[in-house]
């Protein structure tokens, strides 16, 4: 028995060893490591490690419904006529990463904003969105001119070691309606350009940065009384007869991609505000002539040089707390010759034009053109701005604030531009020379009386009431005013007679005399609700 005993305990032992071998060879399944994300505190609230790196990303965005009315002096033909109210509805979706690394921080930011609208041309369409790529304008015949769909990439930018590149705010821009729903006062406000610029940081609150930004995003049409080919054009003097212009010719003035904008600013930041000076430079170019000059043509014109416009801005904010917790002020003023964009003159308007509408119906137009070629040498003048601005917040309490804001500006055109253009139109002929562009012969009627190339004011002033019942909703409305004029003079009243520019000659000779203005105005309201997230 005990053998037998024994011999079975030794088979067990000896199956218990196998087995055990067995088990030992086959593959075992593990569960994978579960990735949790991660709160990343080093940059602030709201940012997660992106699972399996070392970066941290916030996802942010913005929701928004705003409507408005404007009046409308005129149900004329065209974009916009008769139009008074308009919606959109807009979208925001941000992304922020950023990782921490021996040089400082490394960031990547992106924004991309999108928005339907219609309505009048305050709120429904944008001209200058369109010109620029970012907006898809409607074609049928009730939604031609007055509904858009935007798709804007906002921002996209790298940040290190003191370096940004991609598409970002001009780094030229301080104020940038800061306090404002609808953005309408003076000012430059590049919120998008591409750039790559360099920030020094010099210790208490001072930095300096050097940026190098795309032209195309501040530019304003040079001056082209008319087109041919439906590309615009400016008309210059190739041939004399006795010191007496004979022969006309055209000049592209379409601008080319060639020298970058160069921007500089100094900036100071600390607890009592901020303060900044910045400059620019913005090249002005042109083409050639269109066409050859007939041969033995006394022609007296040398290639139109490209010229440096450049603009030059100071600003001041200072938080009053003292008044109440949160509360601000603004002053901004800026010039500048060739580089209206700069100096902001057209920041409701945009400058899609050399002449747009400011005003729905209005009685005349701005012309905003950053310069004129000059038809006697060929050459080119800039023309001057300048504008100013105050906006003050104020929080009623910490639910209720309102905004305060105006700002008044001034274009001028290059001396004797006007004088000029006059010159020419008598050799080049109505016939090509006509319409709201037509400066007319000097000593006539008509010179006196048209709109085109008129030194010119604009004039804002407007408030606001917003409502946060709760953190990151805006409920709220602006109003604000408008005024256009001219420095001197009178001009044709377009809307009480919208066919004087096809009459010249009648104006000349007396038979048609048309109403006069020497400003206009408009005031507008916007609502606006707002949840950012």
């Amino acid at each position: 028995m005990k053998l037998l005993k024994s011999a079975l305990l030794g088979s067990a032992a000896a199956f218990a060893a196998a087995g055990a071998a067995h088990a030992a060879d086959l593959p075992v399944k593990k569960a994978a490591p579960i990735e949790y994300v991660r709160v990343c505190s080093a940059f602030g609230a709201g940012f997660f490690y992106i699972p399996g790196t070392d970066t941290c990303l916030r996802i942010s965005g913005r929701a928004r419904f705003e409507g408005g009315y404007m009046a409308s002096n005129s149900r004329q033909a065209g974009s916009n006529g008769g139009d008074t109210s308009g919606y959109q509805g807009r979208l925001r979706i941000n992304m922020d990463a950023r990782t921490q690394t021996a040089y400082g921080t490394l960031r990547a930011f992106v924004r991309l904003d999108a928005g339907a609208r219609t309505g009048y041309s305050g709120i429904g369409t944008s001209g200058t969105q369109v010109r620029i790529g970012q907006a898809f304008a409607g074609t049928g015949v009730d939604s031609n001119g007055r509904d858009i769909q935007q798709v804007n990439v906002d921002k996209a930018f790298i940040q290190f070691a003191g370096l940004t590149a991609g598409r970002a705010s001009s780094f030229f821009d301080f104020y940038a309606h800061d306090f404002e729903i609808t953005g309408n006062t003076l000012g430059s406000d590049n919120a998008s350009t591409n750039l790559f610029a360099y920030t020094a940081t010099f210790g208490n609150g001072l930095s300096a940065t050097l940026s190098v930004e795309d032209p195309v995003f501040r530019r304003t049409p040079i001056f082209a009384p008319y087109s041919v080919n439906n590309s615009p054009v400016a008309p210059v003097v190739v041939a004399y007869n006795r010191g007496a212009p004979i022969l006309v010719n055209t000049i592209d003035t379409v601008q080319r991609e060639r020298l970058p904008d160069f921007v500089g600013a100094l900036r100071l930041d600390q607890a009592w505000g901020s303060a900044q000076i910045s400059a620019a430079t913005h090249e002005l170019n042109v083409g050639n002539i269109q066409t050859a000059v007939p041969a033995g043509a006394n022609v007296n014109l040398a290639h139109t040089n490209s010229v440096q416009g450049w603009a030059v801005q100071g600003g001041l904010k200072v938080n009053t707390p003292f008044v109440a917790p949160g509360d601000a002020l603004y002053l901004q003023g800026a010039y500048g010759e060739g580089a209206q964009l700069y100096t902001g003159y057209s920041a409701f308007s945009g400058s899609y034009a050399q002449n747009p509408s400011t005003i729905q119906g209005q009685k005349f137009s701005q012309f905003f053109s950053d310069a004129t070629i000059n038809p006697i040498t060929g050459q080119l003048q800039t023309s001057q701005s300048f504008t100013t601005v105050a906006s003050y917040l104020h929080y009623w309490s910490p639910e209720w604030r309102s905004a305060f804001f105006g700002s008044y500006g001034e274009q001028s055109f290059g001396r004797g531009a006007r004088l000029a253009q006059g010159a020419v139109y008598g050799v080049a002929g109505s016939s090509l020379i006509s319409g709201p562009n037509a400066v007319g012969v000097p000593g006539t009627r008509f010179y006196q009386l048209s709109q085109a190339l008129r030194d010119n004011y604009q004039f804002v002033a407007g408030a606001s009431l917003i409502w946060s019942p709760v953190k990151d909703l805006d409920i709220g409305v602006e109003g604000f005013y408008t005024q256009i004029g001219l420095k001197s003079g009178r001009v044709i009243d377009a809307d009480k007679n919208p066919g004087a520019y096809n009459a010249i000659a009648q104006i000349n000779n007396g038979t048609f005399v048309p109403r006069t203005a020497t400003q206009d105005s408009i005031s507008q309201v916007r609502f606006r609700v707002q949840r950012d997230f």
